[in-house]
């Protein structure tokens, strides 16, 4: 008998080897491992997808709350320039009002001193004036007359300067 060769023996081999595979439904158990492979992979994109989503989603949010607190932030500022500015305004008025009453003040103590000085002047005025009605008096007149006449004098003198 006639030995085939050594080809025809490997064919037959990889035949038997293939029905063996098939006889115990390894096909198929290599095709559900791909399916549970790929459905596992199909499910970790899907996740992917989804985290990017709720990133971007956060992302947006994060930009937009950065935004209002930025406008937040300049609308704080601009309010207290304001302020600051109202303030300054309120400290100047505050300075004139102050400065002017301590000017009417400082003008109504000169005028006082001015009225008190001026009643002084009157007051020596009027005393050197009886002093001096009262020499006159006393060596022009005598007795009783210039008694009654130096009084009268002293007195209306005084009505006078007072």
């Amino acid at each position: 008998m006639i030995m085939p060769p050594p080809e025809a023996w490997v064919a037959i081999g990889f035949v038997c080897f293939l029905a063996l595979l098939a006889y115990l439904r390894l096909h198929r158990k290599i095709v559900d491992a791909l399916d549970q492979r790929q459905a596992r992979i199909r499910g970790e994109l899907d996740e992917a997808a989804r985290l990017r989503q709720e990133a971007e989603a956060l992302l947006a949010e994060f930009e937009r709350k950065g935004l209002a607190a930025e406008s937040e932030a300049a609308a704080i500022i601009e309010s207290a320039k304001a302020e600051a500015e109202r303030l300054a305004a309120e400290a100047k008025l505050r300075m004139e009002d102050f400065v002017a009453r301590r000017t009417k003040m400082a003008e109504a103590k000169i005028t006082q001193a001015e009225a008190q000085a001026l009643a002084d002047v009157r007051a020596a005025a009027a005393d050197a004036a009886v002093a001096a009605a009262e020499k006159i008096l006393a060596t022009t007149a005598k007795g009783q007359v210039a008694a009654d006449l130096l009084a009268r004098g002293i007195e209306d003198v005084r009505k006078k300067f007072n």
